[in-house]
């Protein structure tokens, strides 16, 4: 595994073994094909050193991974884990990459990064064979929208309204141009075929199925191809999430929310931390990413930052599927004394689906697994594990309020050893023992209120992320219409779930009234504002924003929907670039 910023990272084969004992019968020492993967591409000299100097030899050189996989000793191991430059060193119990030969393209139990793999250590896999598969849950996704490919295409995923700037073309609207959203999506929900829970815990070569498989996704999107994507979209976002979750035949029980600034504004003043606020006080289980850009500090994003949500950090599992030799890769911020992430869940090399020619796509060919399959590590990815068991907990008990999903969650974790617990928070979650243990009493629960307001500033909840209509960045006190921010005014509507009226979010007509037969909301023309004539572009998103520093491969870099937003200045080792689309 690796590390990602939007979403993704690389491909690190391996199973959950440990070295298999190969002595040949004269004698000679045990020998296993290992991925050496590297703390950076600067380091895969080092690690290939590292490999010779282990008494082992390198079968290839793998950029992917800043490594090589390679054939060494089995007594070397430790040895081999502890050099320099290493990251992590898996054993491929097949002596081979991927299980290409399988029907989906991958070795579903030997692949670290497989869902399969990650329901084993979430024991989402447990859940699933006594029925809890997210059946008559609703978990919303405000990330970069939803394509029909496969595994998302069996009745588990209808349209919200699409608030990107993509929304007035006919031809883009509610697609995922980014490659972000879908990655996400199928990690939540993905299910190739509606079946039943032992079905989904045989864990079948031949289906793809994510967290929660009976789950529905409702997709709000707001980020066009490069991520472009404004605060206030993203708070505009949330509100209808709040407003419209029971109404329409929706019951959405959990918002997903893969994304995150580098602001610094205080959390009871700021907007996007009360728009969260007010989504969980309206009975919905919030799941923020940390963010992913630890090399710069390890302060939550925002707004992730806010006490009250689960705020979710990234798990490495290292090629086992038992938690106490899990690790927190260099990526994740993992918080201060302040706040630190409430848990850990798996978000490196995390597969999941492919949205063929999107951004991510295009930027990214190598975190390609066959014709379907897309890599990416981050912090996205691991909220997204979480969002799913969430959606387990949720159908066993359906009344439960957020406080009781985090509290049940949180109280059954287990803290990997290698590290302390104020890094990972309580661990990482087993979703089937909060399911089979009873609700956590309310008195128990229940947060204290944090007395956020929510009145600050829209420009500081933006940190160092603006978009720009090519010749000016939006900035100040205004939203994406142009009209003054009024904080005092929104965070009443707000509160009082009133700032949706119809198809308008402050007055300003953005979607159509009501759904349709299908289930989508149908875009609506966001006339009489001059950005209209060029249309904002994502522009500068760098270091923060819908990153993940882990698309592996180098790309989906998280530093953006993590680190800090919508950015993409992570997805590839060069940093994300705004890609002509259509």
């Amino acid at each position: 595994m690796r590390r990602v910023a939007l979403a993704a990272s690389l491909v690190a084969v391996s199973g959950a073994l440990t070295a298999p004992a190969l002595a040949a019968a004269s004698g000679t020492p045990a020998a296993v094909h290992v991925l050496v993967t590297g703390t950076s591409p600067a380091a895969r000299a080092e690690v290939a050193r590292a490999v010779t100097l282990a008494g082992g030899h390198v079968d290839r050189s793998m950029a992917v991974i800043d490594g090589v996989s390679a054939t060494v000793p089995a007594a070397a191991l430790s040895e081999l884990r502890a050099a320099a430059g290493v990251r992590s060193v898996t054993v491929d119990g097949k002596g081979h990459l991927q299980g290409l030969d399988s029907t989906l393209g991958y070795d579903v139990g030997g692949d670290d990064g497989s869902l399969y793999n990650i329901g084993q250590i979430t024991h989402a896999k447990d859940a699933w064979s006594h029925g809890w598969t997210g059946k008559g849950v609703d978990v919303a996704l405000i990330d970069s929208g939803v394509v029909p490919v496969k595994g998302l295409t069996s009745g588990n995923v209808i349209q919200g309204p699409d608030l990107s700037f993509e929304s007035q073309d006919p031809a883009l609207e509610h697609l995922d141009t980014f490659g972000h959203g879908t990655h996400m999506a199928s990690i939540i929900a993905g299910r190739d075929t509606a079946s039943t829970g032992s079905f989904y815990a045989k864990g079948d070569s031949h289906s793809f199925n994510g967290v929660a498989p009976d789950a529905r996704l409702v997709s709000l999107k707001v980020a066009a191809a490069d991520g472009g994507s404004d605060v206030s979209q993203v708070i505009a976002a949330i509100d209808w999430v709040t407003q419209h979750a029971r109404s329409g035949g929706l019951n959405i029980k959990v918002l997903n929310l893969s994304y995150g600034t580098d602001s610094k504004q205080d959390p009871a003043l700021d907007p996007l931390d009360y728009a969260v606020e007010n989504a969980w006080r309206a009975g919905i289980t919030v799941v923020v990413s940390s963010g992913n850009d630890g090399a710069n500090g390890n302060a939550l994003a925002d707004p992730a930052n806010d006490p009250l949500v689960l705020a979710i950090g990234a798990d490495d599992p290292n090629g086992s599927d038992s938690v106490g030799d899990d690790t927190v890769p260099a990526f994740a911020q993992k918080g201060t004394p302040a706040r630190y992430v409430d848990m850990i869940a798996p978000g490196v090399h995390v597969l999941g689906l492919r949205n063929p020619g999107s951004s991510a796509d295009l930027g990214s060919p190598t975190a390609r697994v066959g014709n379907r399959f897309f890599r990416g590590s981050g912090t996205s990815q691991s909220a997204a594990v979480v969002s799913g068991l969430a959606a387990l907990y949720l159908q066993k008990y359906p009344s439960a309020t957020p406080d009781q999903v985090k509290k049940a969650l949180m109280a059954t974790a287990s803290v990997p050893s290698s590290v302390k617990s104020t890094l990972v928070g309580v661990g990482v979650p087993d979703v089937n023992k909060a399911i089979g243990a009873a609700l956590p009493s309310l008195s128990a629960a229940t947060q204290l209120a944090t007395g956020a307001r929510g009145t600050g500033s829209l420009e500081a909840a933006r940190g160092s992320s603006h978009v720009s209509n090519g010749i000016d960045d939006l900035v100040g006190e205004q939203d994406i219409f142009g009209n003054a921010w009024d904080g005092a005014a929104w965070s009443s509507a707000s509160a009082a779930r009133t700032s949706w009226s119809g198809g308008s979010w402050r007055g300003n007509d953005v979607t159509a009234a009501g759904a349709g037969a299908d289930g989508s909301w149908d875009g609506h023309a966001w006339s009489s504002n001059d950005w209209t004539g060029h249309a904002w572009s994502g522009h500068a998103w760098s270091g923060h924003a819908w990153s993940d520093s882990g698309w592996d491969g180098h790309a989906w870099s998280d530093s953006c929907w993590d680190g800090s937003t919508w950015s993409a200045a992570g997805w590839s080792t060069d940093g994300w670039q705004a890609w002509a689309w259509g």
